[in-house]
């Protein structure tokens, strides 16, 4: 996600056309989510677009569509697989990691069908996976199971982590919304990559998601003196704040790993005026 209709004249410029919108996002983070691939395979030129609107060291992450994860449960997929690796071809080193975010329904029965889909996909794509079955996570020997595929895969856990959102009742129309949708899931902080990726979703209120997220500092800084590369997402379940929290998370880790890079100064969202 890299447009929200409340960053417009606070984050990104407004009004702005569709085609300037990713590059204005990259201003403030150097990395993105690509959840609209979850939902249709963009052309390539669409692609091609994304591409022009980013450094070659920007990092989109796109998810593998549903077609695949959900409907196909990663079985009889080669055609709309070829379809998306064609379509995301022109982001180069941008497509950081494929993402296959998998159903809630699929368990620890199903590892057979996602080692065969990770083993088929083309070794020059990092590959990122997320469960959501409670198996996974219960179980120590599904877990341990799981790790299996993805290291003969060299492929990463990704964890999505609600513990914050779910500590404490909603309080805002969008938590009540999110509540029904998120699921439910221990904290999970090990890597099995040099290249770890997490989701962690906070609260509205910015001061909770701030607290919230105190654990994984540690974790990422220990990931950085380990010579690991994370990359962090961010989310409130109004995303109003996500691009500034975002960039807060990043200094935060700063300040305990010096030699960090910063992120650029992003412009101002409006030309400045004297009155």
């Amino acid at each position: 996600m890299w447009t929200h209709r409340s960053w417009q004249g606070r984050f990104t410029p407004h009004p702005l056309p569709p085609r300037d919108r990713l590059r204005a996002y990259a201003a403030h983070c150097n990395a993105v989510e690509g959840n609209t691939t979850f939902y249709a395979t963009p052309t390539p030129a669409t692609t091609h677009a994304w591409a022009a609107q980013t450094a070659a060291d920007f990092r989109l992450v796109p998810k593998v569509p549903q077609l695949v994860t959900h409907e196909r449960r990663l079985t009889d997929v080669a055609a709309p697989m070829r379809a998306f690796l064609d379509a995301v071809a022109p982001l180069g080193p941008r497509a950081h990691a494929l993402w296959v975010q998998l159903p809630a329904s699929f368990g620890p029965g199903d590892l057979a069908a996602l080692a065969r889909f990770l083993r088929r996909l083309p070794a020059a794509h990092r590959r990122a996976v997320e469960v959501r079955h409670p198996g996974f996570f219960a179980d120590p020997r599904a877990a341990r199971l799981l790790e299996q595929v993805l290291a003969d895969a060299d492929a990463e856990w990704v964890p999505f982590d609600t513990t914050t959102f779910f500590r404490t009742p909603p309080a805002t129309a969008a938590e009540r919304e999110t509540w029904t949708r998120k699921p439910r899931l221990p904290r999970r902080t090990r890597a099995l990559t040099a290249h770890p990726i997490v989701r962690y979703l906070g609260r509205d209120d910015p001061a909770a998601t701030v607290e919230g997220w105190q654990p994984w500092l540690e974790v990422v800084a220990g990931w950085l003196a380990e010579g690991r590369s994370p990359t962090v997402f961010v989310h409130t379940p109004d995303n109003v704040d996500a691009p500034a929290l975002a960039r807060r998370f990043h200094e935060e880790v700063r300040a305990r790993v010096p030699s960090l890079a910063p992120l650029p100064e992003p412009p101002p969202a409006a030309p400045s005026t004297l009155f």
